[in-house]
């Protein structure tokens, strides 16, 4: 979801503890991030699945939060385009959502190889990088 910057600062000092607005925040459905068994493309805890079951339902993971208006501010140094960026930053939610964290170096190294990851196979090169 898009929200304004004020709304996203909102949410960032009411969740995060953390005052002013930010580029995306996530939001697991159960307020928790799914840690049981593993999803099979995020390289990250995920839910428990079985694979080709006709029966199952999407599966609802959660929210993810992104403002375009910082988004935009970050892209030119960030992955070089606002389109690249959003890219990235929804990636970056989803991954959030299926567990994965970038509070300690190698959560972060990982998290990184797998935007990355998905990034190249569904999205295309981004103008920058990101990582660098």
């Amino acid at each position: 979801m898009f929200v304004d910057e004020e709304t996203i600062g909102d949410l960032n000092l009411r969740f995060m503890e953390t005052d002013g607005p930010t580029d995306v925040l996530s939001f697991p459905i159960d307020g928790e991030p799914n840690v049981p068994g593993r999803w099979p493309d995020a390289g990250g805890p995920g839910p428990d699945r079985i694979e080709n079951d006709p029966e199952d339902l999407p599966l609802l993971l959660g929210d993810v939060v992104i403002c375009p208006l910082v988004a935009e501010r970050n892209a030119p140094t960030h992955a070089g385009s606002f389109t690249d960026e959003v890219a990235l930053l929804v990636v970056h939610g989803i991954l959030h959502l299926l567990g994965m964290d970038h509070a300690e170096e190698p959560e972060r190294v990982e998290m990184q190889n797998r935007e990355r990851e998905l990034l190249d196979a569904h999205y295309g090169p981004l103008t920058a990088d990101p990582w660098a």
